[in-house]
């Protein structure tokens, strides 16, 4: 295999590893159980430049190393799949906008370019944490306090996160990209 079409999977692990050396970094904390991050910043620059595969094999492999270096936390295998493989690989969703992304700064549309950024970072996490919420419902359910619903309990953990991990990541791309818009550029 050309060490070009290598490339996109070479960067994926790279900033995968990236990714999770974020996660391990302080985060904004609200209360106990909600943790705001920008660790998904990596993924979203793979996606961005790549595409889906790469984005979610970037997604995937950061939920894998979450794993290999104890950073988790699981009730059962079902949750356990779907919190740190399926969701983190979901992030990598941001990549059905690479065309979009690509075309707009090539073409010298730069604003356009910036709003397709942030629909892509709002789709990538919005996709991670449906995941997540519904593990909460289903999984975490009986943590809720007394005579809150299940439904409720996981929107109000999963809901400020997942907010609150959107803006940050979007404003930290955007900071990246207005700096250095050749991130996004890839020599193919």
């Amino acid at each position: 295999m050309s060490s070009r079409r290598l490339q996109p999977w070479i960067e994926a692990a790279i900033l995968a590893a990236l990714a999770l050396i974020l996660d391990l970094l302080p985060s904004i904390r609200l209360g106990p159980w909600i943790s705001i991050s920008f660790a998904m910043v990596p993924v979203f620059l793979v996606a961005f430049r790549w595409g889906v595969k790469a984005g979610l094999l970037s997604g995937f492999l950061w939920g894998l190393l979450q794993v290999i270096t104890g950073d988790f936390y699981y009730l059962q295998m079902i949750q356990f799949i779907v919190e740190y493989f399926i969701a983190f690989a979901c992030v990598g969703l941001a990549g059905l906008f690479v065309r979009q992304i690509q075309n707009s700064f090539q073409n010298g549309q730069k604003g356009k370019g910036m709003v397709y950024i942030v629909i892509a970072i709002f789709v990538g996490s919005f996709a991670r944490y449906i995941w997540h919420y519904i593990a909460g419902i289903v999984f975490w359910g009986s943590y809720a306090p007394k005579g809150m619903s299940p439904a409720y309990y996981s929107l109000t953990v999963n809901g400020p996160a997942w907010l609150g991990s959107f803006l940050l990541c979007a404003v930290v791309i955007l900071i990246l990209v207005s700096v250095s818009p050749k991130l996004l550029q890839v020599k193919r």
